[in-house]
């Protein structure tokens, strides 16, 4: 069941964001947008370390601090392109090498004194 709050959040997908992005993230918000966040996060998840740092963003703000350029809609890693398998192909792959001096299973390795 969708909670009618989280579409009116000043960030969006803000319940899915680690605190990492959180923490960039809220330095574009003014006061009534980080108070409205903590808000809804002591009455929804009140994650300890995501409470803390709202506030501390909060006091920042009434102490003087102005929100700092940014877009709180930008791309976000954490929304990712999807991994879309490995990037190797036969064009990027290395050139075949021969095998180590101690061998393989299938190739016996070279005594030391016959290395050149």
């Amino acid at each position: 069941m969708a909670d009618p709050a989280r579409d009116t959040l000043p960030l969006p997908d803000y319940d899915h964001l680690p605190i990492g992005g959180l923490e960039s993230r809220i330095r574009s918000l003014d006061v009534e947008q980080v108070e409205e966040l903590l808000v809804y996060e002591r009455s929804h998840a009140h994650r300890v370390p995501v409470t803390e740092l709202l506030t501390t963003r909060l006091e920042q703000l009434k102490s003087g601090a102005e929100p700092s350029s940014g877009d709180p809609g930008a791309l976000r890693p954490e929304q990712g392109r999807g991994h879309k398998g490995s990037p190797v192909t036969p064009a990027t792959s290395p050139q075949p090498f021969g095998p180590p001096p101690h061998g393989t299973p299938d190739q016996r390795g070279k005594p030391k004194g016959d290395r050149a």
